[in-house]
């Protein structure tokens, strides 16, 4: 797997269907790259796939719904994976409003994605979708400073954004499919790559957010970097907690990647 690769969606959740690709990192395996679709009163997209999936995405996702019919874009964070096709969401969804954190509404308007139908939301706040709740949820590991989570109430789903994500070897349909072994170190690889900084944390500190997520009880997880998990709650906070613990990552500089790209 040379190129990023879309798969058909699937039904990972009750009222929640994901559209997932798997994105070859060389030398490192392939990392999941998911966007979901709530079916709640008022449909929720759950950030906008990778740009290099363009039109494929969006057919993917209009098989699923009417654009016009999507009433709220919740993006995670501004990285690229989770707000590649959101301008050309945009222009088919004239009725859909984009959720973010004040921080994610300015990584945007420097973008040059239009504001003029942002909603600011914050870690502990509510977004009223009709039939549910969704609840902002800080998760306790993130590569921006805007990451902003959110959790089901109704089917208490978590989608936890890059937390919880996880290098793989090949594309599975679950998480707990994967040995428990390569789960971990994949986890704890990831994990060290998005969040350098878990080696500085206080880990008290760092305790309490990975309790303050098993206190939700979520009945799966969905990550934006794993296949969806059910049951392997503890398992997954371990995985961060072993994370603070393990070496820094060091990537291949450039004379190792071209070694790697000739292979």
């Amino acid at each position: 797997m040379n190129e990023p690769t879309l798969f058909e969606p699937r039904i990972v959740a009750t009222d929640t269907t994901s559209i997932n690709a798997y994105f070859p990192l060389p030398g490192l395996g392939i990392l999941p790259i998911n966007a979901f679709l709530i079916k709640a009163q008022q449909p929720v997209l759950v950030d906008t796939g990778l740009a290099a999936m363009g039109e494929q995405f969006r057919d993917q996702l209009y098989k699923l719904i009417d654009p016009a019919d999507i009433k709220w874009i919740w993006i995670t964070h501004t990285d690229p994976d989770h707000l590649g096709n959101l301008k050309d969401i945009l222009n088919d969804a004239p009725n859909a409003r984009i959720v973010t954190s004040y921080m994610g509404m300015g990584k945007m308007g420097i973008l040059g994605i239009p504001l003029d139908h942002v909603y600011l939301i914050n870690p502990g706040q509510l977004l009223d979708v009709g039939d549910r709740n969704l609840l902002a949820v800080s998760p306790p590991t993130y590569d921006a400073p805007e990451t902003c989570g959110l959790f089901d109430t109704k089917h208490k789903t978590l989608f936890s954004a890059d937390s919880f994500g996880a290098l793989m070897t090949e594309p599975v349909e679950t998480a707990e499919a994967i040995n428990s072994d390569a789960l971990r170190e994949g986890c704890i690889n990831w994990a060290t790559i998005d969040a350098p900084w878990l080696a500085r944390i206080d880990q008290a500190r760092f305790n309490d957010s990975l309790s303050d997520i098993s206190k939700l009880n979520a009945t799966t997880i969905l990550s934006s970097h794993l296949p969806p998990a059910r049951g392997i709650n503890n398992e997954l906070l371990s995985y961060l907690k072993d994370a603070t613990q393990a070496p820094r990552f060091i990537g291949p500089d450039q004379a190792a990647l071209e070694k790697m790209m000739a292979a």
